[in-house]
């Protein structure tokens, strides 16, 4: 094992030019959510005083090891610590507007699903808030030109709710995710206002065969606002535009431009219902 490790590197070693922790990442996601959503992702506080004593302890501990996390990330440069510390500061600062906007993904999900009983129950049990918020709030070092952190933190959401958004997306208020599952949206993708998205939906590039050579290019469609996109549809391409106010339908493949107000589906598609034999035991088709 060892020889392989000088042989083929991917070793995270504190000795040399360390990188952030995945454990350390999980722990600052915990904790910001529970910032974002207090008594949601963790323990309900008793009264106003333990609600103000549990943020300054949680944001005391947020910025101690998110500015660790930081410098690691930012360690190329001459002063990594103290620009790793102006970072969390920074980024801590931004909360409360991260706060106000996720606001509107929680009503969008709550008044976009009659089977939602309370904003309470779209908090505690909707994987796709838990994404978004995970996004939103990755999306401000991403902007902020954090490399690694970022992405860490949308893959940490993907990996507990299946729903995998590029931190370098650009998505608008009023975003609805509904179930979740499978959805995948890719790094230039931009969605406007009011969008909702299907379970195994992705918006992804046409082509990565140019692989580095694509990189800071517009690769990944434009969703444009009020756009609903159902279950099992691909929308491809960096020049694909759908138009405010359209309705994608399941399964559908697009690669080109959609006009405002279209009706998207598959037309060549039939159901066929066979009998099956009288034996329970028979083959089907017999």
């Amino acid at each position: 094992m060892l020889r392989s490790y000088e042989k083929d590197g991917g070793v995270n070693r504190a000795d040399r030019a360390n990188l952030p922790s995945k454990p350390a990442v999980a722990r600052l996601m915990e904790d910001l959510l529970a910032l974002l959503f207090p008594g949601f992702h963790s323990p309900p506080p008793n009264s106003s005083r333990e609600l103000t004593d549990f943020v300054e302890e949680r944001l005391a501990r947020v910025h101690r090891g998110l500015t660790e996390e930081l410098r690691k990330s930012v360690g190329r440069n001459q002063e990594p610590s103290v620009e790793a510390d102006a970072i969390a500061s920074w980024f801590l600062a931004q909360l409360p507007e991260t706060r106000g906007r996720l606001a509107t993904d929680v009503a969008a999900t709550f008044f976009g699903d009659p089977a939602a009983a309370s904003t309470e129950e779209v908090l505690l049990a909707y994987p796709g808030v838990e994404a978004i918020a995970t996004y939103r709030l990755a999306h401000l070092l991403y902007r902020h030109g954090v490399p690694l952190l970022p992405r860490m933190m949308t893959e940490w959401a993907h990996s507990r709710t299946g729903i995998d958004i590029h931190p370098g997306a650009e998505i608008g208020p009023h975003f609805f995710i509904d179930h979740g599952t499978g959805i995948v949206i890719g790094e230039t993708c931009w969605i406007g206002e009011a969008v909702k998205i299907y379970h195994g939906v992705t918006l992804g590039a046409r082509s990565t065969a140019g692989g580095r050579k694509l990189r800071g290019s517009k690769r990944h469609p434009t969703i444009e606002e009020h756009v609903t996109i159902y279950p099992g549809a691909t929308i491809l391409g960096g020049e694909t535009v759908i138009g405010a106010h359209s309705v994608i339908g399941g399964n559908v493949w697009l690669t080109e431009a959609v006009p405002p107000y279209s009706v998207v589906t598959l037309v060549a598609q039939e159901a066929q219902v066979r009998k099956r034999g009288s034996d329970p035991g028979a083959a089907d088709g017999a």
